[in-house]
């Protein structure tokens, strides 16, 4: 007999397999889905199973809205981004409400990919640090150099300012980052 939490992290897979966006020979949503579940399983071992199931759908489906459908500079990508995170805690409620979790449980997944409460919540803070670790781990090195420096260093800055005290200082210890790379992550 299968878990819930099982269930649930399956039909999110069986959803981002569908990504016709491939990286390292797979579909990203679901290589990005395995890296936040894994990321997430190191830095919050002890998460409850809705954090677990926002990181694994962190980017559900990410690909039917496409960035490009939205007005270009920061309002269309905020705005976008707010539409993506609403979507995204849409689609993980239809999936943990078919695996058996109750309403308060998808409410509550629902409040950390929405981004509800972030620096006054704990689990919608630790799920960012988990999005800003797999950012650094897997994706900043290829993404750096399609920037000026000026805005890489904005982005870096955001980045930091978006994750815990504690996160920073880990991220400081596990990742070597240049100056002012890392001057952003000690502030």
């Amino acid at each position: 007999m299968t878990t819930p939490l099982v269930r649930a992290l399956a039909a999110l897979d069986v959803a981002n397999a569908a990504d016709p966006t491939r990286e390292d020979g797979e579909p990203a949503a679901l290589l990005y889905g395995r890296r936040m579940s894994a990321e997430l399983a190191r830095l919050v071992p002890e998460a409850s199973e809705p954090l677990q199931i926002a990181a694994r759908g962190q980017h559900v489906e990410r690909w039917l809205l496409p960035r490009k459908d939205y007005p270009e500079g920061r309002t269309g990508y905020l705005d976008w981004r707010r539409e993506q995170g609403r979507r995204h805690a849409g689609r993980v409620g239809e999936i943990m409400r078919a695996a058996g979790y109750d309403e308060e449980a998808i409410a509550q997944a629902g409040r950390m990919l929405r981004k509800e409460g972030i620096k006054r919540d704990a689990e919608v803070q630790a799920l960012e640090d988990v999005i800003c670790f797999v950012f650094l781990r897997h994706y900043f090195a290829p993404f750096a150099p399609t920037q000026a420096p000026e805005a890489l260093q904005k982005i870096v800055e955001k980045t930091a300012r978006k994750m815990s005290a504690g996160g920073r200082v880990r991220a400081l210890a596990e990742f070597d980052l240049p100056e002012p790379f890392a001057a952003a992550f000690r502030d």
